[in-house]
Parts: C-alpha cells; sequence; structure tokens
C-alpha cells in the first residue's frame, strides 16, 4: 500500500492504545494502586470515566501517592519504539501536521511524549485538562465543565468531548484544507471523528479494540467514506507512516 504524495498533510493520534500501547489512565492505578484499579472497574458504568479518575486521583494522594510517582509510572509505560521511530521519521519529512486528540489528560501525555523524546512531536494536542497543585495531587477535570453547555454528538462520544466536532474546530482553526487527513485510533469514541472523513482521508484503525467493531460493518456496507488501513502491533503501524 502506497499512497499518493500530497503538499499538506494532517496526521490525527488518539492516545492510549493508539500512539501508546497502554491505557494511561488504567495504567496509573494498576502500577500504584490495584485496590483503586479495582474500584474504578465496579464503578465505571455508574460514574463518567473523567470524573472518576479524577476522584481516583484524589484517592490515590490521600493514600500516600507522590507526584513522583504517578511520573515515574509514566515513563516506564508501554511505548513502542517502532511507533516512536515512525511518527519522528514522518515528522522529520516535513508537510505532515500532528494533532493529538485524546481522552487521557494533559499531564499523562506530555510526561510520556517527553521521556520518549517526543515533546516536540505535536503542533497542538486537544484532551482533558489537568494540573500539579502545591501538594502534589493532579487536579483533573473534563474539557467540556459539566455545569455548562453540552455537545450533542449522538454517534456515541462521552460526554467530556465529542472528537468529531474537536477535529472540525481544529480543522477551522488550521485552513486552508489539509490535501489528506490521517487518522490513528482505536476506540469507540475515535468513530465520530472517522464517520467525517473524506474520500482521500484514511483511517489507521486498530484491530480488535473499539473502533474495528464500529467501522468493519460501515467499511463492508460501502458506508465509510474514507479509506481504511487495518494495523495490529506498533511495527505494522510504521509500516503505513513510513508510506506517507
Amino acid at each position: 500500500m502506497s499512497f499518493p504524495p500530497v503538499e499538506r498533510q494532517l496526521i490525527v493520534f488518539d492516545f492510549d492504545w493508539s500512539l501508546a500501547d497502554q491505557d494511561s489512565d488504567r495504567w496509573v492505578f494498576e502500577v500504584l494502586a490495584p485496590k483503586l484499579r479495582k474500584k474504578m472497574k465496579e464503578l465505571k458504568k455508574e460514574v463518567q470515566w473523567t470524573d472518576l479518575v479524577a476522584q481516583s486521583l484524589i484517592e490515590l494522594h490521600e493514600l500516600g501517592g507522590t507526584r513522583e510517582q504517578i511520573e515515574d509510572t509514566l515513563r516506564i509505560m508501554p511505548f513502542h519504539p517502532a511507533m516512536v521511530r515512525g511518527t519522528s521519521a514522518l515528522k522529520s519529512r516535513g508537510k505532515t501536521t500532528f494533532f493529538c486528540l485524546s481522552n487521557a489528560n494533559i499531564i499523562f501525555i506530555t510526561t510520556i511524549l517527553k521521556s520518549k523524546g517526543l515533546e516536540n512531536l505535536f503542533d497542538e494536542i486537544v484532551t482533558n485538562p489537568a494540573e500539579w497543585d502545591p501538594s502534589g495531587l493532579l487536579k483533573l477535570r473534563r474539557r467540556i465543565d459539566p455545569s455548562g453547555p453540552q455537545h450533542e454528538c449522538k454517534v456515541g462520544c462521552s460526554p467530556n468531548m465529542c472528537k468529531g466536532d474537536e477535529l472540525d474546530a481544529f480543522l477551522k482553526r488550521h485552513g486552508p484544507e489539509f490535501d489528506r487527513i490521517v487518522y490513528v485510533g482505536d476506540g469507540s469514541n475515535d468513530f465520530c471523528p472517522v464517520l467525517r472523513l473524506r474520500k482521500q482521508d484514511v483511517v489507521f484503525c486498530r484491530r480488535y479494540r473499539g473502533l474495528y467493531d464500529l467501522i468493519r460493518p460501515y467499511e463492508e456496507e460501502g458506508r465509510l467514506h474514507c479509506q481504511v488501513q487495518y494495523w495490529t502491533g506498533a511495527w505494522e503501524a510504521e509500516a503505513l507512516l513510513d508510506q506517507l
């Protein structure tokens, strides 16, 4: 598979299980507080996920969890060298704008990127806001404040963010139109932006996760406008990135 050369290309990365080889929210608690991780699993259907992570971070802090422990845990989170290579090579070729669109949070993402030497990879990161307070508590909140106007997505985006709306807003901020958009994703919340892609665009969909299950029937029925390329391991994603 090779893609025709273009002058102006956008690549959009989801973070957890797409760029990184783990889920950052779950990883922190699996490593530092498995009992809290178990509690999160039990409460997942009752509490909005970003709120649940925020509450769990407070509980971790109360248990004595420190900023240093969280940062160290993020630095050792699985992140495949092939993905570092593939993204760095694509960035070095120029002509491509990099956009991270994630339901994780800005502290987790930037800490991990810096540990991999990728702190300058993205032109923009859109995610949930978070900041350290002086006591070492990581204060996390939803990108869309629950007390204000909510998005109207009917595709299935989580309340904290509609990724389709966020992609559209990014495209308006960064006009004129990109010749090609490449979307790298894995989760069900990546389906909404993928549905908004054009025929010259392509999704690099990770197999056997939520997005894969949603995309396949659409692709088989010819209801998807964009092209689809599937990958399982980061070494396969690297091969796709090398074609761009």
